[in-house]
């Protein structure tokens, strides 16, 4: 690559892109498979989840304050506010050294009462996102989210299940 390399004036090109897409969804599906596997409160995202979690709390106090309102349903207006950035700015460039991909783009639910889809989804860097969902482990937030994740995988089985047993009585 040439050392002239400005990434700020650099296209999107269309494949980075898409291989971008398919990470940060492969991403998604592994921790929503988690959170229907692992109780939220006993779930460990990365070996600095006190750290990341304490930080949080410490720079974002309004997500401390029960109801948690602001974790419960983020607000993806303040998010990519001026206000937003620079406050979330001074929180990712602290991880820089210290978690791989800090600044690669993650998808993260704006409602922690649902599941992962398109109206429910917006992309951050993945220290956001293991701030907010380490945040709403710890609180509590995302046992409802548990719940749901067990109960859609429960009706997946059962799906599974009727398609077995469709091909079967359908043999010769």
């Amino acid at each position: 690559m040439a050392s002239n390399f400005d990434p700020n004036q650099a296209q999107n090109l269309a494949e980075i892109e898409k291989q971008f897409a398919v990470k940060a969804v492969e991403h998604a599906q592994t921790y929503w498979n988690l959170l229907e596997k692992i109780p939220p409160r006993q779930l460990k995202l990365t070996r600095f989840d006190d750290e990341i979690f304490e930080h949080t709390m410490r720079e974002f106090p309004e997500f401390a304050d029960a109801p948690h309102s602001g974790l419960v349903k983020l607000d993806e207006d303040w998010i990519k506010s001026k206000e937003g950035k620079e406050r979330w700015r001074t929180f990712i460039n602290a991880y820089e050294k210290k978690i791989t991909d800090y600044n690669f783009g993650s998808l993260i639910r704006t409602d922690a009462m649902r599941e992962y889809s398109e109206s429910n989804t917006i992309f951050v860097t993945r220290i956001q996102f293991y701030a907010i969902e380490i945040s709403r482990n710890r609180l509590g937030i995302n046992d409802e989210a548990h719940e749901v994740a067990k109960e859609d995988a429960r009706q997946e089985r059962e799906k599974e299940k009727i398609k077995a047993g469709k091909k079967k009585s359908s043999a010769p």
